[in-house]
């Protein structure tokens, strides 16, 4: 293929060891040393992640949680722009604003709907396992190039704001990449046959609803232990979904998954374990309650979750 996933993640390596050079260079910030180390470790994940070998990678990632563990990543300075200068800008490009924003739901399914069967040479435009990603991915990028020119801004501005944001979002930014990795592990160690043995020996696997509801429930359980849907879903899918819903009733797979998917997002909307969403918001809008993005989602997770019990009972079969 002409762009693989392979590209985004050089992209994403390459962004991350500069984050990792300006705070270096980032004398306001207390620990910019060890800041800097932790962005930099991430990046080698994106950079050699494919030829590092697995033990010296396990090694990588217990040093990527020690930092944070001892207080070691914290913000700095990011020659920010002023509050008049800011207000000044919004009121000359007005709406203009929102064109990047909008580019990138829009051409990532332009990419994942219609450019995936674009072939050049007999070779396909886009990695045809992970279209949608690399689309994604080329949405971010082409969506950054329209911002500098509606802004007229240089593009060490674009650099130290998005170094400010990582900088927010600190430590929690690893998780959804780590907490997935960790549901392949439990997948790997036998974790999935259990939850099956346990769902087959607490209901009656000959009722169809009964099973819907313990897949659906434990999708969203599990998501709130493991803080990420990526993470629960091939655990409670190769637990419940596969051996129970598609094998044992017949049920349809692609349903199944993005049905799934849905209710492991309402699990994502209960927890504190999805720090990324729901605490480092809260932290951002200087919220005295840390939960309070989660005790304001919850009714809505919950409602969701029962219609996607529904749905998944009444479609997949």
């Amino acid at each position: 293929m002409w762009i693989s996933l392979e590209y985004i993640y050089y992209v994403a390596g390459i962004f991350l060891a500069v984050v990792a050079f300006l705070t270096l260079k980032d004398k306001a910030n207390p620990k910019r040393f060890s800041t800097a180390l932790f962005w930099g470790l991430y990046a080698v994940t994106f950079l050699f992640g494919k030829v590092i070998p697995p033990m010296y990678m396990g090694i990588l990632v217990i040093l990527l949680v020690l930092i944070p563990g001892f207080k070691g990543v914290r913000g700095g300075a990011y020659d920010e722009a002023t509050a008049d200068q800011r207000l000044a800008s919004s009121k000359k490009i007005r709406n203009k604003l929102f064109v990047p924003a909008l580019m990138i739901p829009l051409i990532t399914v332009i990419g994942a709907v219609w450019v995936k069967n674009v072939t050049i040479g007999g070779t396909p435009l886009l990695d045809p396992k992970n279209v949608t990603l690399v689309a994604l991915g080329l949405a971010a990028l082409l969506a950054l190039l329209t911002a500098m020119f509606i802004t007229k801004d240089r593009g060490i501005r674009a650099l130290q704001e998005s170094r400010r944001l990582v900088d927010a979002v600190s430590w929690a930014s690893v998780l959804p990449q780590m907490l997935a990795t960790l549901g392949a592990i439990f997948v790997a160690s036998g974790v999935g046959k259990v939850v099956s043995d346990l769902v087959s020996s607490a209901i009656p696997v000959d009722n169809r609803f009964l099973v819907v509801a313990a897949y659906c429930i434990g999708m969203a359980l599990f998501t709130m232990i493991m803080g990420n849907a990526f993470a629960a879903f091939p655990v409670i899918t190769a637990g419940i979904g596969l051996p129970l819903l598609v094998h044992l009733h017949g049920g349809n797979p692609a349903i199944l998954a993005a049905i799934g998917m849905f209710s492991g997002y309402c699990g994502t909307l209960m927890t504190p374990m999805a720090a990324n969403f729901n605490i480092v918001p809260a932290a951002l809008l200087d919220l005295p309650d840390k939960n309070a993005v989660i005790k304001a989602q919850v009714p809505t997770a919950l409602l969701l979750l029962v219609v996607n019990i529904f749905l998944m009972y009444f479609m997949m079969f």
